[in-house]
């Protein structure tokens, strides 16, 4: 990850000479102050948010995948990330365009589409209900979202549909001073719910069995990723697979132990999508890629490859 960050500080429409590089970490002057400005004011920024926001999406993942005992959970799944994404558009279109309205319409959007979930898939006994209301509130949530897009300004209409694909144009000093540590307090509280899940790796009564209250852990886990993804979404937009296909990876790899998945998610969640805004930014200079497109045009063929692989080996 830290090579994947000091290519990424480096790299973009200006370019930066190693040596300039260096010299400016190391708070020299190199006769440019142009330069000098986008490093620090432009870069990196934006490379600490792409790591705060690529391992929050990959940590909840992680969590939700062994909430819900299901290898294809994540916050896209029940609605988190298009609630988040519809509270942040409403927001926007009311005019409340500040970071503090724009994070907590994110979070209340999330928040409502959980409840949404809940309501109709208790409905149907066990987990299965919820998924499938999951994928259903998912998808009413991004037709309004893409309903609501159509009522702006043209001048808007390209901003908007940018950042509705996933964007980190928008990462700042302002916006990191308020959600890189709410993002990393909830990420360490997530990561410290380790034994719960390995517990329900067992199954739902021997997790009751050893003593935890189940009802109470989905509620505190659910309301956690809620306010974790929910601000950083309505900041981002959607940025599809990194927390699917990571927590996946690594469980393939690392095993399916909850102290170290949880970490190991969390930085490869954060240097997967600092490589895709990365690509982002240099395939097409000097304009750029959504990273949600460069995400999903990876994580996609990849993921497929990943159930075929694994389709071959189970015959």
């Amino acid at each position: 990850m830290f090579c994947f960050a000091l290519l990424s500080l480096r790299s973009g429409a200006v370019d930066l000479a190693w040596s300039e590089f260096f010299a400016l970490i190391a708070g020299r002057d190199v006769g440019d102050p142009l330069l000098q400005t986008v490093l620090f004011d432009l870069r990196l920024p934006r490379v600490l948010f792409a790591i705060i926001v690529g391992g929050a999406l990959a940590l909840s993942g992680a969590v939700m995948q062994a909430l819900f005992r299901n290898p294809l959970a994540e916050p896209t799944l029940i609605g988190i990330s298009s609630g988040a994404s519809l509270g942040a558009v409403t927001a926007l279109l009311f005019g409340f365009g500040s970071l503090l309205f724009m994070s907590l319409a994110g979070f209340t959007g999330a928040v409502i589409a959980t409840f949404a979930v809940y309501l109709v898939g208790r409905r149907v006994p066990g987990l299965a209900g919820l998924l499938l209301a999951g994928i259903a509130i998912n998808a009413f949530a991004l037709s309004l979202v893409s309903l609501l897009i159509t009522f702006v300004a043209d001048a808007q209409f390209r901003s908007f549909a940018f950042w509705s694909l996933g964007s980190l144009t928008h990462a700042s000093w302002s916006s990191l001073a308020w959600l890189m540590p709410w993002s990393v307090l909830l990420s360490l509280w997530l990561c410290a719910r380790w034994r719960i899940l390995n517990a329900l790796l067992l199954g739902e009564r021997e997790a009751q069995h050893l003593g935890f209250a189940l009802d109470r852990v989905r509620r505190e886990l659910i309301i956690a990723i809620c306010l974790l993804v929910g601000p950083l979404v309505a900041v981002t937009g959607g940025i599809a697979f990194i927390g699917l296909v990571m927590p996946h990876v690594l469980r393939l790899w690392l095993g399916a132990d909850h102290r170290l998945l949880l970490p190991m998610s969390w930085i490869g969640g954060a240097t997967a999508l600092l490589l895709a805004d990365g690509l982002a930014r240099l395939m097409v200079m000097p304009a750029e890629l959504p990273v949600g497109v460069i995400t999903s045009l990876v994580g996609g063929p990849f993921f497929l490859w990943l159930l075929l692989s694994q389709t071959a080996r189970t015959r």
